[in-house]
């Protein structure tokens, strides 16, 4: 009897090594690319001396920007944490006043040469906005040249603008069209009953 359970159990125990082997790849991925931002992190602020929260926003930046169509890599020279290409502004007050109404205390901004993945082209000037709650990202933007589908959507209300006009005008053509048609019915309908009156 007990050599009909070794078979089960060892499958069950196969199965359940696949599942935590499967939860291990995942959690391995997301730990390679948090190990990779605080690398970055901790690279900008010893070697290019750069507060924390602004190297924190640089390597976000980095990483966000790498998910672009556009961009290959963001690189960050030195100069990217000097106070002309980066600045830590206490905030108080919401990101933005679109989808990231949410209240701040800091905004840090951080200058980046994206690598276009052509390499034909020069490096684009990249920025990059964060908004923090002590050392927490809460917000964030940049200046994506990929235009949002939103804007793609613009012409649309354009065409359909003239479209409106088109129909104004095709509804008094036809209104007018309507009228003459009815007036000429009327002085046929006169004329016949005219002509039925003198017989």
């Amino acid at each position: 009897m007990e050599s009909n359970y070794a078979p089960r159990r060892l499958l069950r125990l196969v199965g359940r090594l696949a599942v935590c082997a499967s939860l291990a790849c995942t959690v391995t991925a997301f730990a390679d690319t948090l190990d990779e931002r605080n690398e970055l992190v901790h690279h900008f602020v010893t070697d290019f001396k750069a507060n924390p929260l602004i190297a924190d926003c640089a390597a976000h930046g980095s990483f966000v920007a790498s998910t672009s169509t556009a961009f290959d890599h963001v690189e960050f020279p030195a100069t990217s944490f000097d106070s002309s290409h980066s600045s830590l502004i206490p905030w108080n007050d919401s990101f933005d006043d679109r989808k990231q109404r949410i209240k701040v205390d800091n905004v840090v901004t951080v200058e980046g040469l994206g690598m276009n993945k052509d390499g034909d082209r020069d490096p684009a000037t990249l920025k990059f906005r964060c908004g923090y709650v002590g050392s927490q990202m809460l917000a964030f933007g940049w200046n994506d040249p990929v235009p949002p589908s939103k804007a793609r959507a613009e012409p649309r209300t354009t065409r359909s603008t003239k479209g409106k006009h088109a129909a104004k005008g095709k509804s008094s053509a036809s209104k007018s069209s309507k009228t003459t048609t009815s007036k000429s019915k009327t002085k046929s309908s006169s004329a016949k009953t005219s002509t039925a009156k003198t017989q």
